[in-house]
């Protein structure tokens, strides 16, 4: 039984408290902060109603400032730190666990507040400092990224002497209503979306335009979907990590009602992450956009459908060529009956959990600063099965072109 110290009161750190708190015999305390603490007190008052053996508290931390973030941990004193706050601010809370010597999880890679990049440069550059200090980080530890490299991970140990070719496909068959709505925080969806897309093949990566290369593919459960291939952080680790590699793509669904909207946002500045002046203020129109549109975390009593998240893998067993398909299916109404939240925020709230209780029990951890699929995949897949993300295989599965 140990501490944890939640990072942030979005959709996504409500899932994960939830389940922490369903979690008791793991977790006996979790601490909720965020910059501002009345959604914090929010959210705890809603896990009060749960019966939990769990001990929640919350306080007010700027993410942004290492000094406050390390007054914090050393007043609370977690066993590890699950980060669930903005990407931007992944460095100040590494900084902070540091300092602290304190464990360390995140879901998301870092990128800069001024520039619509991001890659794990930044954070493996930590790996020496956190191998001194004798404490692990583990990075990317939400759906995707995060359970696309255990099911990496585990298509290495169990299925495959050789991956060639690996393609991670996130479908989302859910409806919420709205003519236009991001189903994770808006700034960091869009700022995705919109940035070129690139892939990894034959040892190079290679850059394409925003949404230029799409394909149909039919889902199970969900149906057949428009999927345009974009850069996700995944495929940089998870080149870097599977021996045998010579091709990995990311696939993610749109409709065309959305690209519409997104096009127009676009077209009209938008979406922009430059500063403008509007009436003496310097304002960032993408943070604007941001303001007016839905709170993601409200998505969850108005969403239908579900979601259908996994890996297809193509490579040589034995001598002989094996295509492998390892996936989940989540439903936004189940997880909203069971958490409060849309399935979007549930498929990477869940995992976040998992990973820290793994780091808490002993089963993942090593000095330094790690890849989920660096870590050894059959407690989190025997996890994954056990808090609500079950996982389905398909030995024979349709190709992406």
């Amino acid at each position: 039984m140990g501490r944890a110290l939640i990072i942030g009161a979005g959709g996504v750190a409500s899932v994960t408290a939830h389940k922490c708190c369903q979690n008791s015999d793991v977790f006996s305390e979790i601490m909720i902060a965020s910059r501002t603490k009345s959604r914090c007190d929010a959210l705890a008052d809603k896990l009060a109603k749960m019966g939990s053996k769990t001990k929640v508290s919350t306080a007010q931390v700027d993410a942004d400032n290492t000094d406050e973030v390390i007054a914090l941990i050393e007043a609370f004193k977690p066993d590890v730190v699950i980060n669930l706050a903005l990407p931007y601010q992944d460095l100040t809370i590494m900084d902070a666990c540091l300092a602290t010597k304190t464990n360390y999880l995140d879901t998301a890679n870092y990128e800069p507040k001024e520039t619509a990049k991001f890659e794990y440069s930044w954070q493996w550059a930590y790996q020496e400092r956190f191998k001194e200090a004798g404490i692990t980080a583990i990075l990317g530890c939400g759906f995707d990224p995060g359970v696309t490299g255990v099911f990496s991970a585990h298509a290495m140990k169990h299925h495959f002497d050789e991956i060639h070719y690996i393609d991670i496909l996130d479908a989302n068959g859910g409806d919420h209503g709205y003519p236009f709505a991001t189903n994770f925080n808006p700034e960091i969806n869009i700022r995705e979306i919109t940035s070129k897309g690139k892939y990894w093949e034959k040892g190079q990566w290679i850059e394409t335009e925003p949404l230029e290369i799409k394909r149909v593919y039919d889902f199970k459960e969900i149906g057949q979907k428009d999927m345009y291939l974009l850069y996700h952080e995944e495929l940089e680790s998870l080149a870097k990590n599977i021996n045998g590699i010579k091709r990995i793509r990311f696939f993610m669904t749109f409709g065309e009602k959305y690209l519409t909207h997104l096009r127009v946002l676009e077209g009209v500045g938008m979406t922009s992450i430059e500063p403008i002046n509007f009436k003496g203020q310097d304002i960032i129109p993408l943070q604007f956009l941001q303001a007016i549109l839905p709170d993601p975390a409200s998505l969850g009593p108005r969403t239908v459908g579900k979601t259908n998240i996994g890996c297809i893998f193509q490579g040589i067993k034995d001598g002989k060529p094996k295509t492998y398909y390892l996936y989940n299916i989540c439903d936004h109404q189940e997880c909203y009956r069971e958490v409060g939240s849309q399935a979007i925020s549930y498929t990477t709230g869940v995992p976040a959990m998992i990973g820290a209780m793994l780091l808490m029990d002993g089963r993942w951890g090593g000095a330094g600063v790690f890849n989920v699929e660096e870590q050894n995949p059959d407690p989190f897949m025997e996890a994954l099965n056990v808090w609500g993300l079950p996982w389905k295989e398909d030995f024979n599965p349709v190709l992406v072109d």
